[in-house]
């Protein structure tokens, strides 16, 4: 008997690309009977009703709420659910035809782990259709291959676990209402909760999803807020450390503050060089960082003052 799953994928004015992700997921290497897809939608306008009328998947339900941002949508799904295990994915990430049985495979072997799988980076259709059979041009988001991953990777592009651990340990955290971290704080508690997270690589999907630069830099910023707010949460130094924020990557910020002539030189060359773009990118996040910690310790100020 296959394990049961439950596909949640939150979405959000995505018909465009679910018109190619949702047939992926149809089409899975695994019993149609043993699986479900839970569309869960913030209150989509882009007509993504009437494309799922047209696409008529008989195992997808449709599952429409207030806007509570991902971590919202996905905890919304968990709870609908009626599978064994959960399979994290979003709605521009196309699914490999074995996503479904390489989950199910780990999940049956194990009694209780969370998996990753691959995920592929494609930015256009074209590219997906020149990798989807080449796996040597694939850009892999995982390079090297561990079996074993640190609670940072568990990142809900391409990740499961069993329903009932993703209720024990509290589901999404709805807090997280920006861009950023909402699945690897999740990840963070599975490992305290004594959840292995493995990974297998053979579990692919591809991300399509080509991220305008300027939008790559104000995601960064929400992602340094969401940072901090991990990081309050927790009161674990490591989580600082593994996101970036040290006495080195502080240093380097005011040694290219915003208008320097080091830091506009980066932005020119950021679309030609690697080294550019990710110093520019390191630069949002830190002012990200540095504004949530303003704005607590002015809270804090306020709430001193007031007692």
């Amino acid at each position: 008997m296959s394990i049961t799953i439950s596909v949640v994928m939150p979405t959000y004015n995505r018909r465009e690309t679910l018109a190619e992700v949702l047939p992926s997921l149809a089409e899975q290497n695994y019993p149609s009977d043993s699986y479900e897809l839970l569309l869960c939608d913030s209150g989509s306008t882009d007509g993504t009703e009437e494309l799922l009328e047209q696409l008529a998947i008989p195992n997808l339900r449709y599952l429409v709420g207030e806007n509570r941002g991902r971590a919202g949508a996905r905890n919304r799904g968990i709870q609908a659910a009626t599978g064994e295990v959960i399979l994290f994915t979003d709605a521009d990430i196309i699914a490999d035809q074995n996503l479904l049985a390489e989950h199910a495979r780990i999940h049956e072997a194990e009694s209780n782990v969370a998996i990753v799988g691959c995920e592929v980076q494609v930015n256009s259709l074209q590219e997906y259709h020149s990798v989807v059979g080449d796996p040597e041009r694939r850009r892999h988001m995982h390079r090297r291959p561990r079996r074993e991953l640190q609670w940072y990777f568990y990142l809900t592009g391409n990740a499961s676990a069993r329903r009932q651990t993703l209720i024990d340990v509290g589901a999404f955290d709805e807090n997280f209402i920006g861009y950023g971290h909402e699945d690897i704080e999740l990840g963070y508690r599975l490992k305290k909760h004594g959840v292995p997270i493995l990974y297998n690589p053979r579990a692919v999907n591809y991300h399509w999803h080509p991220v305008p630069f300027d939008e790559k830099c104000s995601k960064m910023e929400m992602a340094g807020r969401s940072t901090v707010r991990f990081w309050r949460k927790h009161r674990d130094p490591m989580i600082r450390l593994r996101l970036g924020v040290n006495p080195a990557t502080m240093l380097l910020h005011r040694l290219f503050p915003a208008g320097s002539a080091g830091l506009r030189h980066c932005e020119r060359r950021a679309q030609q060089s690697p080294f550019c773009a990710e110093l520019v990118l390191q630069h949002h996040y830190l002012n990200g960082v540095k504004a949530a910690l303003a704005e607590g310790e002015q809270e804090a100020k306020k709430a001193t003052a007031g007692s």
